[in-house]
Order: C-alpha cells, then structure tokens, then sequence
C-alpha cells in the first residue's frame, strides 16, 4: 500500500511540475505581448489630459472629459479602472484608456454639427430643400441612426461617421481586446501555476506519509472483543 502511495505522489509531483513549467511559458508569452503593445503605443504616442490636479481634460476642461466619462460608464456601460488613467503616466496603453479615447472619439462625433451644401432643388417625401448651405445637427446618432436617404441626412452621416472616424475607432477597439486578452492570460498563467504548485505540494506529502514508520505498539483488549479466556489447541493430542 505504501509503495502505491508513493508511485502516486510522485506522479502527481511531476504532473505539478508540468503545470508550473506551462505556467511559466504562459507568463513568458503575456510579457512578450505587454512589450509588443507598450512598443506599438509608444509609436502612436496617443496620450490623455490632465491638469495640474491630476484631473482628466478634454479640450482644457474637466467638464468635457467628465461627459465623455459618463458616456463610456453609463450609456456604454464599460467598467473603467481608474488606476488605468494615471496623470504620471499619460500614454493610451491600457483598456481604460483605449476605451476612454474610443469614447472621446464618438462623444464629439456624436454632439457635432456637420455642413452640407446642396447644388440643387430636391424633392424628398412631399418637402423640397432648396439648393443652399444646411448646417445639421448629429445630436447623438451614431451610423444606424440616420436616413440615408435624406438629401441632409445622408451627406450629414458620411461627413460625421467618416472612413477616418470608423477606422480609428476600430483601432481602438483592437488595442482595447489586445490589453484585455494578455490580463486573462496573466491570469491563467497564476492559474496554471497556483494547480501546479498545489499539486507537487500533495504529491511530496503522499510520499512523506507513505514513508513514515509506525513507531507506537498497538495493544488489543480481548475482553472487548468478547473473550474471557483463549486455550491453545493441543496440537500434539491431535497429532498423536
């Protein structure tokens, strides 16, 4: 019995090994990526506002930055980590901050007014819009939420919701799942090496226990087992 256990220990001693080493590789491959992002961030050298109080900025004011807050916490429902947007450490490399670039972006697209300039009469449902300069209002439509078919509206979205505003947010985006996805490694990289270390741990006490030595005496009480004597048997009579 106390040979299996220790067989057992030690196999489970080695399979703890493997996870800790695939732990390591885990943890190796998390930090090549950190460094890959923190490079790529470095040459974009996109970085926040802060003032002198380490409070965010958007174009001079707290105030702007704060609506842009509130449109990424509540309308879009993301769950900043403050510690993420830190004024000693301006550069977008983070989720929160990506995210919160993401938001600025959007914000003034959202709130924007854009010009459209109409070279002719056009009828459109019943109304006609003389030829002219139209200043329109997005007032919070994002691309969905416009007629396209609308002499104003149509030029109006593709002027707010340009090639150049879709592609940055998208890259964004990509930053965003990029820091997201190396924190869910590092994460099972702790993982790996937490059942790794736990299972060596039970693996070196099985064959502890299997090889410690008994070193008490065991005494039985035959009076317990209900005997009040014990006779040995007469081997010689029955030999004889």
């Amino acid at each position: 019995m106390t040979k299996r256990l220790r067989v057992l220990g030690v196999i489970l001693s080695l399979a703890g090994l493997g996870f800790v080493v695939a732990g390591g590789i885990a943890y190796s491959r998390v930090q090549d990526g950190y460094g890959s992002l923190q490079a790529f961030s470095e040459q974009q050298n996109v970085t926040l506002s802060y003032d002198e109080s380490g409070q965010l900025t958007d174009r001079g004011t707290t105030e702007g930055a704060q609506a842009i807050l509130s449109l990424l916490t509540n309308d879009w429902s993301y769950p900043v980590d403050r510690a993420d947007l830190d004024p000693n450490d301006p550069l977008v490399n983070t989720a929160s901050e990506y995210m919160y670039q993401m938001a600025t972006i959007a914000y003034h697209t959202l709130n924007g007014a854009q010009t459209v300039a109409l070279p002719e009469d056009v009828e459109y449902k019943g109304e006609v819009f003389a030829a002219g300069t139209y200043q329109f209002d997005v007032d919070g439509r994002y691309w969905a939420g416009f007629d396209r078919q609308h002499p104003i509206e149509g030029p109006a979205r593709e002027q707010a919701w340009s090639g150049t505003t879709h592609a940055l947010i998208a890259e964004l985006g990509v930053g965003t799942v990029t820091h997201s996805t190396l924190q869910m490694g590092l994460a099972i990289a702790a993982i790996l090496a937490g059942i790794g270390l736990l299972a060596v741990l039970c693996g070196l006490g099985l064959v502890w226990a299997a090889g410690a030595k008994s070193t008490g005496t065991t005494t039985i009480d035959v009076a317990a087992l209900g005997f009040d004597t014990f006779e040995a048997p007469d081997l010689v009579g029955a030999s004889a």
